[in-house]
């Protein structure tokens, strides 16, 4: 029994060794994935024949360069062997992904949402209509589809795809699993979407630098909320993130009222809606709008650029806010770089001063250093790729633990 179990788990690995070369390397000869993965010439032959007849690679012969000689042999995805339903959820609108297995994207829409929408009812039956209108734009069979993967901004329930708070929706909760479960035998997974966006730009850095040798890496999203997600890389050099409710962490407890019912949050001096109430001097119980327009943030920064000093007020205060923050952040974590993302980065310069001073106002720092910051306007595109390849992975790790013939399954 010993003996049985080694060997599955041996080959459990090897298939996994060989399809993260795919993943990362894309279309591979035989010759490169031995190379890669440190794997026999017949063991990677076992594998990829066995991942053929599974569906799972496709096998295409090239052409010698010099005409002359054996045809070379790559290896590949199958596109179709799988496909994702990628979801994102915005306060101005919800945009709809289909991605085939081999990471390339087959189909997009989006949808705008109306300021004044606020009833749970008819936002669920409206995501569940889009999702099936996706369905039969790709004239795929709805098995086809193995994962739907939604973000959104707010608190999600862990280990399960409810969304427990919003700023739109508040206290309602949202049960996508429920929801989904009629039109879609998929695996439904749902995500605050900043997380993905730390993933993505961790991900990146260690595609460049050759690692990810910072080992942590914080993602300060600005915008109408205020979120953040913290990636970490693991002892196998995986990267892993995730998403602390920073925005409704407690900067004054006398102070502003956030949309999450608590006084004094980060959030409310620092997102959009903090900023505009500081800016006209509302008073602190006004209870705040769910959605405020960005060109309202931009009249404000004009006015702060011109020497409105009720303006540059607001935008320091914010500063402030996400500067004492992201001390404690640090304070907690250690040192990280900081990468800055969303439309509050256009406001940036505005907030700077005050950012940097509440950063280095912490032991931590002062002992060390300033850490690094960064700018990433591609928010969208960011969390689009993090969360792509978050389901892809999934996908894999699923195919790795399969029998030959079997239908995947999820944990």
């Amino acid at each position: 029994m010993l003996m049985k179990a080694s060997t599955e788990n041996l080959r459990k690995q090897n298939r996994g060794l060989i399809l993260s070369a795919l993943r990362r390397l894309g279309s591979v000869s035989h010759t490169e994935l031995s190379q890669w993965t440190s794997l026999s010439s017949a063991t990677v032959s076992t594998i990829t024949t066995e991942l053929e007849k599974e569906g799972i690679l496709l096998r295409e012969e090239q052409a010698p360069s010099a005409g002359r000689g054996r045809p070379r042999v790559k290896f590949r995805q199958n596109p179709n062997c799988a496909f994702v339903a990628i979801v994102r959820i915005t306060s101005e609108m919800v945009q709809y992904s289909l991605v085939d297995y081999a990471g390339t994207l087959k189909d997009r829409f989006e949808e705008k949402r109306p300021p004044a929408e606020t009833d749970i009812d008819t936002f669920s039956n409206r995501l569940k209509n889009d999702i099936q209108r996706l369905i039969e734009r790709s004239e795929l069979q709805p098995e086809q589809i193995l994962t739907v993967s939604i973000t959104t901004k707010g608190l999600v329930a862990s280990g399960k795809p409810e969304l427990l708070w919003s700023p739109v929706f508040e206290d309602k909760t949202m049960n996508f699993e429920d929801l989904l479960r009629p039109i879609l035998p998929a695996q439904i997974r749902l995500t605050n979407d900043t997380q993905f966006a730390a993933q993505s730009i961790a991900e990146q850095r260690a595609a460049k630098l050759g690692g990810f040798s910072n080992r942590k890496l914080a993602t300060l999203s600005l915008s109408h909320s205020i979120g953040l997600g913290i990636a970490t890389e693991e002892a196998n050099g995986k990267i892993s993130s995730f998403a602390p409710p920073f925005g409704h962490m407690m900067h004054d407890p006398n102070g502003p009222l956030c949309r999450c019912g608590a006084h004094g949050c980060i959030e409310s001096i620092a997102g959009f809606y903090g900023i505009l109430r500081t800016a006209f001097e509302v008073d602190d119980d006004v209870v705040p709008a769910k959605f405020i327009p960005l060109k309202e943030i931009e009249n404000i920064a004009v006015r702060a650029r011109n020497g409105d000093h009720q303006s540059e007020y607001a935008f320091r205060k914010a500063g402030e806010a996400l500067g004492i923050g992201l001390g404690r952040l640090l304070t907690l974590l250690g040192p990280m770089p900081i990468a800055i993302t969303g439309h509050g980065t256009l406001f940036y310069d505005l907030m700077q001063t005050s950012i940097l001073e509440g950063i280095q106002n912490t032991l931590q720092v002062r002992r060390n250093k300033m850490p690094e910051v960064s700018f990433h306007t591609d928010e969208g595109h960011l969390i689009f790729n993090g969360n792509v390849q978050s389901c892809l992975s999934d996908l894999d790790s699923n195919i790795i633990s399969e029998q030959n013939g079997t239908k995947w399954k999820f944990n």
